[in-house]
């Protein structure tokens, strides 16, 4: 695989975005393998700081390779970043960016358990030391509960997402690999809700992933507490890579402008005093960049403003 296609997607739009300072503070709360972390880190100067996140062990064995001044790192999933970074004078951040979704690194390694393509253990875990399995998630809940995330989360029509996990269910217990999931999921899917250049298990694996990581009442809880550490003026960057996420990141802003909270968002209900403003446009990636990165072909970057 070449090295380009290890960049993140929206690069330079989001560096951009972040309109850094050389005297800015900045969190990237995604550090995935440091490839936004670098190129921040590269355009601040000696009196700027950057801080960063993952939960993901990898990430921070990656992270432990930069040794900078400037630069700190904490190993814990994005919601709790006021909660361990409030030693460090959190109230004053300049930018928080997200790069939500999984990562090339994460894909291609097998034994993660998040591709179809690639036969590893049923796992998904963005942290494999901690919490369930993708394959003891599938034991411990029911068909119904897997239908509604296939559905809800992964975008499959209800009666394909019912077939889906009936089919899934019937056989839990004998699943062991990713790739006995994939062929359990094509089976069960009827050829003509195929969809050209998509593996038939895309979604239902999207589903998986996101119920194994609590991904939904992360992401709700990680932008408030980026919400928080942002001073006035701070800016908010958040590239997603799915319709979900998307509407949730665009719906938790909206009520941070004044408008009634949503039902979707996992916060409290009521109106909220206005705190965020979008700032459009939405980015997309280039045609170009979509040919480098077929993965980039759904992105989305969204940018709001401290008020």
């Amino acid at each position: 695989m070449s090295a380009l296609s290890h960049l993140p997607v929206l690069l330079e739009e989001s560096l951009d975005a972040l309109s850094l300072k050389s005297d800015g503070r900045y969190l990237d709360a995604t550090f995935g393998r440091g490839g936004h972390s670098r190129p921040i880190l590269s355009r601040l100067g000696e009196k700027g700081a950057l801080f960063a996140v993952d939960r993901d062990p990898k990430a921070a064995r990656s992270a432990a390779e930069i040794v900078d001044p400037r630069f700190h790192f904490r190993r814990t999933p994005f919601s709790r970043i006021g909660a361990v970074f409030e030693t460090v004078d959190m109230k004053s951040l300049d930018g928080v960016l997200f790069d939500l979704g999984v990562s090339s690194p994460q894909l291609e390694a097998a034994e993660r358990g998040f591709s179809f393509r690639r036969e590893g253990p049923l796992d998904m875990r963005m942290d494999p030391e901690s919490g369930i399995s993708a394959k003891e998630w599938l034991l411990a809940n029911d068909e119904t509960t897997l239908a509604k995330i296939i559905r809800d989360w992964g975008g499959e029509p209800h009666t394909i997402a019912r077939r889906i996990a009936r089919a899934v269910m019937a056989v839990r217990e004998g699943l062991q690999t990713t790739t006995d999931l994939a062929s359990v999921v094509a089976r069960a899917m009827p050829k003509k809700y195929y969809k050209p250049g998509h593996h038939p298990a895309t979604q239902t694996f999207q589903a998986l992933r996101m119920a194994v990581n609590d991904e939904i009442s992360e992401l709700g809880a990680g932008l408030e507490a980026a919400t928080n550490v942002l001073k006035p003026g701070g800016v908010l960057v958040v590239i997603t890579f799915h319709g979900l996420e998307d509407a949730l990141v665009k719906r938790f802003v909206r009520a941070r402008e004044g408008a009634v909270v949503p039902a979707e968002i996992p916060v409290q209900m009521g109106r909220i005093d206005p705190v965020l403003k979008l700032v459009p446009p939405v980015i997309k990636p280039s045609a170009a960049q979509v040919a480098d990165n077929p993965r980039s072909r759904s992105a989305k970057l969204r940018k709001a403003e401290k008020r």
